[in-house]
């Protein structure tokens, strides 16, 4: 018997089925298809670069905001969870810098980590975060080293799920598993994932994304100090209150919105700059009232607007958390629904193009859909993408079949919280 024809048979033993149990749920016909998933990913690895005999499985998960839509960047709180959608990646060590990439649906990659230096023309591609990852993880004292990986991944680009961060996140965990000992704190994979975002790949996110995907479950974060950001673990079965939470894909693409991103932090900071501070963690909405008259000859009515979104947002996530600490979940759901309310409002990004409301559409009929239960709102970035909402269970079956009428099938998913952040399967 072959390496891979090993590995896949240890796939179905009881104790891989329990790492896997404890990623992705207990359902049987969820747990059948992963493990599926995960022997054909090894089929795939040994296919592209013939049987090794250390092959590696390392998972990355996606990740939901529930709370603090853009406070992140301004050193804000907020409230995420991991899911149980993730990248995956089966990958072998190399003896060389060499790295070739092949991720499902997409061309290979091939290149060298023996300069870790920004190129400008690896903005906006895989090659740049790989390349940041790398620097990353070289600058933090780990070693690095070249590979060949297979990957496939179930956080779909443009889901709002976030899958650079998913990516990002994974690379730390294979390069730490790799040529380390997988003893990164799951800090740290978030600040190298972030920083390889920012200045590899060229977004300007902030660091919620990747704290998510990284730390696992559901937490709540508070970056008033980003190289020390406070994460908390909260504990809360949605699914025991009776609801699920769902995520909508519209359909909209990321392509072309990095500047739309981009003008919602640099707003921010521009309203922060008139108070002499950097960001505008530490203002209150009375400060920008009192200041109201000036502030509008110096920044956009646009950027007070989104000043008092973060404001108004920042203050609602240790309320969102109070709520579920204290099972007022009918508390939890109203200010679920103000964030989403703020954002349409004040932040404005749920939609870049007067032609494209398909956001709008998609939380305009959830709320003739959940009146009176649950909750709603945009999901992450914005502009393009999904919206997040509370659904009861007994309507999870009519909300996903209007859903997927209106903005194609597969539209919805149906997410657990997956307990664990960066993952090695061990088989």
């Amino acid at each position: 018997m072959g390496h891979t024809d090993e590995a896949i048979r240890k796939l179905y033993s009881e104790q891989v089925q329990e790492q896997l149990r404890y990623l992705y749920g207990n359902d049987s016909e969820i747990l059948k298809k992963q493990t599926e998933r995960y022997a054909s990913l090894l089929r795939r690895h040994a296919e592209l670069f013939g049987e090794k005999p250390d092959v590696q499985l390392v998972s990355a998960p996606g990740r939901t905001e529930i709370g603090g839509n853009h406070t992140d960047h301004n050193h804000g709180r907020v409230l995420a969870a991991s899911v149980n959608l993730d990248a995956l990646c089966a990958v072998s060590p190399r003896n060389d810098l060499n790295v070739c990439f092949h991720s499902e649906g997409y061309d290979p990659i091939k290149m060298d980590l023996t300069d870790l230096a920004v190129r400008p023309e690896e903005k906006g591609t895989t090659k740049g975060l790989i390349r940041g990852v790398a620097a990353g993880m070289q600058q933090a004292g780990y070693r690095i080293g070249g590979f060949d990986a297979a990957v496939t991944s179930t956080v779909a680009g443009g889901s709002g799920l976030s899958s650079s961060a998913a990516l990002e996140v994974m690379l730390t965990g294979v390069l730490d598993s790799l040529y380390n000992a997988f003893d990164m704190p799951y800090v740290l994979r978030a600040q190298i994932s972030k920083q390889a975002e920012n200045e590899y790949f060229g977004k300007p996110s902030g660091l919620l994304d990747q704290m998510a995907s990284a730390a696992g479950g559901l937490v709540t974060v508070d970056f008033r100090d980003t190289d020390h950001p406070e994460v908390e673990a909260i504990s809360y079965d949605f699914a025991k209150k009776g609801y699920a939470l769902v995520v909508v894909a519209t359909g909209g693409s990321h392509a072309n919105l990095t500047d739309h991103y981009a003008a919602i932090p640099a707003e921010m900071k521009s309203v922060a700059e008139c108070f002499g501070q950097p960001v505008l963690r530490g203002l209150t909405a009375g400060q920008l009232m009192e200041q109201i008259g000036s502030l509008r000859g110096k920044v956009s009515d646009r950027a007070l607007l989104r000043a008092f979104h973060f404001i108004q947002e920042d203050e609602r996530v240790p309320e969102q958390v109070a709520a579920l600490k204290e099972d007022r979940i009918e508390d939890f759901f109203r200010l679920i629904r103000e964030s989403g309310r703020s954002s349409w409002m004040y932040l404005q990004n749920i939609y870049a193009d007067n032609g494209d409301q398909s956001l709008s559409l998609a939380l305009c009929m959830a709320e003739e859909m959940l009146r009176g239960t649950g909750a709603w709102r945009i999901h992450g970035g914005g502009f393009a993408g999904t919206t997040l909402n509370f659904v009861p269970l007994e309507k999870v079956e009519g909300f996903v079949q209007v859903m997927n009428r209106a903005f194609g099938e597969g539209a919805c998913s149906v997410l657990n919280i997956r307990p664990m952040g960066t993952a090695r399967v061990i088989v």
